[in-house]
C-alpha cells in the first residue's frame, strides 16, 4: 500500500460521501468543510451510517471498482437497542436485570442489522451514570459498576456471539465511551470530567474492561478530558492503560469529530497538532474529521509520526475487516431478499414486546391497578396517541409502526367505547381547547390513565436538562386531572430519572415505562391490565430534588453522617430544606404481589480466601397473583485503607413465585468480591469488619455481620 493509501484507511466519512448511496454527494454543512478530496473516498476505509442491505451491497460494490487494492469498507452504524425492531432503551434494559433478555435484544439487533449491510455497531455504551440531567443516561444501563459489567459483557456476546468469523448474523461491537463520559461535569454533554486515577478504576472503568474481557473488537474514544488530557489525545489513556496495560490490540476509532475537538479543548493549535497527538495516543480511525487526512503523510515525512505506527493502525482495521470475512464476501451477510423476512419480524417484535414488560417499573400503587376491562378508561396526555415511545437512537426504526397507548388500551376494554381518549396538552404547551376535550374525555371514566413525558429529542445525545421535572405544561395537566377526583395513573415515557414532584403525589398508581420501544404500547397495556405483573427494578436513583444530584447508593458515608447514634441536629452532613436520600433507590421496584423475606442467614461469621461464605434468605410470595423478585446482594467494608461506600451490589437473584410459593435464595460471597483499590492503586481486600445486606433494594434489606480473616 501507499502511504496515501495506508492513511486512507484511517479515515471514516459518512454516507454521503459514497458513490452508490441514495443520498451520495449530498455533502452540506461541516461536512463540506472537510476538503475530501475524491481519491481519498476511493481508498478510506469505512462508512458511518450506512444501513440497507441493497444500498450497501452498491456502495461496497462501486468503491471496489474504485479501490486500487479491492479493499472493501467497513460499514459501521449505531445500532444501540435495535435496528428495526426497536427495544427499551439500555437504562431502561437495565431496570430489568435480565442479562439473557439484554443478551437476546443485542442478538436480534445484530442479525437486523447484519442482513442490512452493516458490519460494526458503535454499542454498548457502559459509561457509569450518576447525574439523570445528562442526556446521554438513557443509554448507559445505570449508576453501579458491577451491574453494568454484566450488561457489557451480555451485550457483547449477544452483537459478536461465539463466532464472528463464522456466524454473519452477528456484528462487531464497540465499547464507549472510553473513558469516564458519564462523569461529565454539570452533566452537561461533551463536559469535563475530573475524576481521581482511583475513583476512575474503581466505578467507572470495570465495564469496559468486562466488555474487552468478553472480546469485545472495539473502542470508541470519549468527548471529554481525563486528568486534564482529552480522551482523543491521552497517551497515558490509550497507550498505556487501554493497550499496554489491558493488552487491547482491538480497533480504537474517535467519536465523531473528536480529533480536531483537540484543537477546542486547547491542547492542539492545528489540525496538524491534533493529528500528532490523536496517533500518538493510538487512534487508528478518525471519524469526521480530517486531520489525518490532511496532515499525516506529511507528519511522517517530517519524521515526527513513525510511519510503524501508521502501519499498526492499518494493520489492526485490516485484520478486523479480515475477521468479518470480507476479503472473501465484500458484502458479508447483506440479503434484500431475507432482509424482508428477519427485519421487524413477528419473532423480533416479541421478545420486544416482552423486554418492555420486563423493563418497565412500578413506581406507585394504591390498589388502583391492575385495570379491569369493564372499566371506563380515560386516556389523557401528549403520550396517549403519539408514536414517538422509540427513544433517542432509534433512526432506523419506525414511528409509524408502533401501536399506540390508547389503541392498545382500547384493545383491552371489554367494548372501544369504554375508552376515550384526548391529548390534554403537547409535551411543553397547553391551550384551553386541549383541556375541554380532555375534561369531555375524563367527564364518565371510572380511571385517567394519564401518558406523560419528555420528547425523545429531551433526552440522548445533546439532550441535557437542568430541570429535570416534567415539562410544565404536563404538570398543570396532571394538577387540572387531579381536581376532578377520579384515580389517577400516571405512565411516564422519558429517558432518564425525572424529578416527580407535581406527579407522584397526584396520581395513585405511577409506572415508568421509559421509551419502551417497538411493541411499547401493546406492552404497557399488557402492565396496565394484569397480563403481565411488572417486574422491573431501578438501576439509578431518583432524586428527591435536581438540588441532590448526583445521588446515588453507594456513595461514601462522610465523617458526620445523618443519622448517626451521635450526630449533631445541625452539624451533619444534610440539606436544610429536602432529604439526603433519593425519591427512589437503586434497585427499587413495586410489583402487584407481595414478597415477604424470611429472616437471612450466613453460614459462617468469618470469612477467609480459601472459605467463602454462604448468605441465604427464603423469600415468599404473600399476594394471590405470581410475580418475579429480583434479591439483592450488597456488602459494606467497615473499615477500608480509603474511605468504602456504604453499600455495593456483588450479587442478584431473579425467582418467579407463583402465590403462596416460597423459596430460598442463596449467594456465595467470595474473598475476591471484596478488594478494592487502595490508595497506591494496588487491588486487593483488607482484612475486618464488613456487613452484607441482602433484600429487595438498596435500602430495604436485612444486615448480617462477618468479619474476612487472612
Amino acid at each position: 500500500m501507499t502511504l496515501e493509501e495506508k492513511v486512507a484507511q484511517l479515515i471514516q466519512l459518512a454516507v454521503p460521501f459514497f458513490e452508490g448511496a441514495s443520498d451520495a454527494g449530498l455533502i452540506t454543512g461541516p461536512m463540506a468543510s472537510l476538503g475530501i478530496t475524491e481519491q481519498t473516498v476511493h481508498n478510506a476505509g469505512s462508512v458511518l451510517g450506512m444501513a440497507g442491505a441493497q444500498e450497501t451491497i452498491n456502495v461496497q460494490r462501486t468503491h471496489l471498482e474504485k479501490n486500487r487494492l479491492g479493499i472493501p469498507l467497513l460499514m459501521m452504524a449505531d445500532i444501540v437497542h435495535g435496528f428495526k425492531t426497536i427495544f427499551p432503551v439500555p437504562l431502561a434494559i437495565g431496570c430489568s436485570w435480565n442479562l439473557e433478555l439484554a443478551e437476546r435484544s443485542a442478538e436480534i439487533a445484530a442479525k437486523e442489522a447484519s442482513v442490512s449491510g452493516v458490519h460494526v455497531t458503535y454499542a454498548p455504551m457502559v459509561d457509569l451514570v450518576r447525574d439523570p440531567r445528562w442526556g446521554r443516561v438513557m443509554e448507559s444501563t445505570g449508576e453501579d459498576p458491577y451491574l453494568n459489567s454484566e450488561y457489557a459483557r451480555a451485550f457483547v456476546r449477544g452483537f459478536q456471539g461465539r463466532d464472528l468469523t463464522g456466524d454473519l448474523d452477528r456484528v462487531a461491537a464497540c465499547v464507549k465511551h472510553f473513558a469516564a463520559y458519564g462523569a461529565a461535569e454539570a452533566g452537561r454533554d461533551y463536559n469535563t470530567v475530573d475524576v481521581s486515577e482511583r475513583q476512575l478504576r474503581e466505578f467507572y472503568l470495570p465495564a469496559y474492561k468486562a466488555a474487552l474481557d468478553e472480546g469485545c473488537e472495539m473502542v470508541m474514544t470519549s468527548f471529554n478530558t481525563v486528568d486534564g488530557i482529552p480522551a482523543t489525545g491521552n497517551s497515558n489513556l490509550m497507550r498505556k492503560l487501554l493497550r499496554e496495560e489491558w493488552g487491547f490490540n482491538g480497533v480504537l476509532i474517535s467519536d465523531w469529530g473528536a480529533v480536531k475537538e483537540l484543537i477546542a479543548h486547547g491542547i492542539a493549535a492545528d489540525e496538524e497538532e491534533a493529528a500528532l497527538k490523536a496517533m500518538k495516543a493510538g487512534v487508528d480511525i478518525e471519524m469526521m474529521t480530517a486531520c489525518y487526512a490532511h496532515h499525516l503523510a506529511e507528519l511522517i515525512g517530517k519524521g515526527e509520526v513513525q510511519e510503524a505506527l501508521l502501519d499498526e493502525a492499518v494493520m489492526r482495521i485490516l485484520e478486523l475487516k479480515d475477521k468479518l470475512g470480507l476479503f472473501e464476501n465484500p458484502y458479508r451477510a447483506a440479503d434484500p431478499e431475507r432482509e424482508k423476512e428477519v427485519v421487524f419480524s413477528d419473532e423480533h417484535r416479541a421478545v420486544a414486546r416482552e423486554l418492555a414488560h420486563k423493563s418497565s417499573v412500578l413506581l406507585k400503587n394504591d390498589g388502583v391497578l391492575p385495570l379491569k376491562s369493564s372499566q371506563r378508561v380515560a386516556v389523557i396526555g401528549p403520550f396517549a396517541k403519539s408514536g414517538d415511545l422509540l427513544g433517542p437512537w432509534s433512526w432506523t426504526g419506525s414511528k409509524d409502526a408502533v401501536v399506540r397507548l390508547a389503541d392498545a388500551i382500547r384493545g383491552k376494554a371489554d367494548a372501544p367505547a369504554n375508552v376515550t381518549v384526548a391529548d390534554g396538552s403537547d409535551i411543553e404547551s397547553m391551550t384551553e381547547e386541549q383541556w375541554a376535550e380532555a375534561e369531555a374525555a375524563a367527564k364518565d371514566a371510572d380511571v385517567i390513565v394519564l401518558a406523560l413525558g419528555e420528547h425523545s429529542d429531551m433526552s440522548g445525545e445533546a439532550g441535557c436538562r437542568a430541570d429535570i421535572r416534567l415539562p410544565l405544561a404536563q404538570l398543570e395537566l396532571i394538577r387540572r386531572v387531579h381536581a376532578l377526583g377520579k384515580p389517577i395513573v400516571a405512565v411516564l415515557f422519558n429517558g432518564r430519572p425525572l424529578d416527580l414532584h407535581g406527579a407522584i403525589d397526584e396520581s395513585n398508581a405511577v409506572l415508568e415505562a421509559w421509551f419502551p420501544g417497538s411493541e411499547g404500547g401493546l406492552a404497557i397495556a399488557d402492565l396496565l391490565f394484569g397480563d403481565v405483573n411488572p417486574s422491573g427494578r431501578l438501576t439509578m436513583s431518583f432524586p428527591y430534588s435536581v438540588g441532590q444530584i448526583p445521588v446515588y447508593y453507594n456513595a461514601f458515608n462522610t465523617g458526620r453522617p445523618q443519622g448517626a447514634p451521635d450526630a449533631q441536629v445541625r452539624y451533619v452532613s444534610q440539606y436544610l430544606d429536602i432529604p439526603n436520600e433519593p425519591l427512589l433507590p437503586f434497585g427499587f421496584g413495586l410489583s402487584y404481589t407481595s414478597f415477604e423475606y424470611g429472616d437471612a442467614s450466613i453460614s459462617s461469621d468469618t470469612m477467609t480466601p480459601e472459605q467463602p461464605l454462604t448468605i441465604a434468605v427464603r423469600v415468599t410470595n404473600a399476594g394471590s397473583v405470581a410475580g418475579i423478585e429480583t434479591v439483592q446482594l450488597y456488602v459494606r467494608d467497615i473499615s477500608g485503607e480509603v474511605v468504602r461506600p456504604v453499600k455495593e451490589l456483588k450479587a442478584f437473584r431473579q425467582v418467579t413465585l407463583q402465590p403462596g410459593e416460597s423459596q430460598v435464595v442463596s449467594f456465595e460471597l467470595r474473598e475476591e468480591q471484596l478488594r478494592y483499590y487502595h490508595s497506591d492503586l494496588s487491588h486487593s481486600s483488607d482484612a475486618g469488619a464488613f456487613h452484607a445486606f441482602v433484600g429487595s433494594s438498596s435500602r430495604d434489606n436485612a444486615c448480617l455481620p462477618f468479619r474476612l480473616a487472612k
